[in-house]
């Protein structure tokens, strides 16, 4: 069985969001052990320079990769590739097919992801070239693993 961590650094302030979360959560069980990590934000002032920001990414990829543990990462970062949901569900299965069954989703901050998270991933992903609120993008995620998994077990899937 798949284990999914998706790591995110914020918590979802919206309880409709939240509901949402809960209930692809509920439906992932089905397929795979899924584990959601909230990770605490770094406080930024107003108008923060290049290299607080990037303090701040830095410090947060420590919780990240930390998190994360040995399983294999996917950062979802604009830069990503974008992939369809079909795409998404064989990437799950050939990582499960060369032992990597513990996967990690990473949502970033609103300023994104540290290099070294970026680094450590296995593959970079990108929902849509269009910006995305980061509590929203949760739930669209958790949609598409949850697609993805419905595909992997030859479940009723709708293109």
């Amino acid at each position: 069985m798949y284990n999914i961590n998706l790591i995110t650094v914020g918590k979802l302030k919206e309880s409709y969001l939240r509901d949402a979360c809960a209930e692809y959560t509920k439906r992932l069980g089905a397929y795979c052990h899924i584990k959601i990590t909230e990770l605490p934000e770094s406080r930024l002032p107003d108008d923060p320079s290049e290299k607080v920001i990037k303090a701040a990414l830095d410090t947060e990829a420590e919780a990240i990769l930390s998190a994360a543990g040995n399983s294999t990462i996917i950062a979802m970062c604009i830069e990503g590739k974008m992939m369809s949901s079909e795409e998404l569900a064989r990437k799950f299965e050939s990582l499960a097919v060369s032992g990597n069954s513990s996967v990690s989703l990473v949502i970033g901050s609103s300023f994104g992801l540290s290099d070294k998270v970026k680094n450590a991933a296995a593959l970079r992903l990108s929902m849509s070239p269009m910006t995305f609120p980061h509590q929203l993008a949760r739930v669209m995620l958790l949609e598409q693993i949850y697609r993805a998994m419905s595909i992997l077990g030859n479940g009723k899937y709708h293109k």
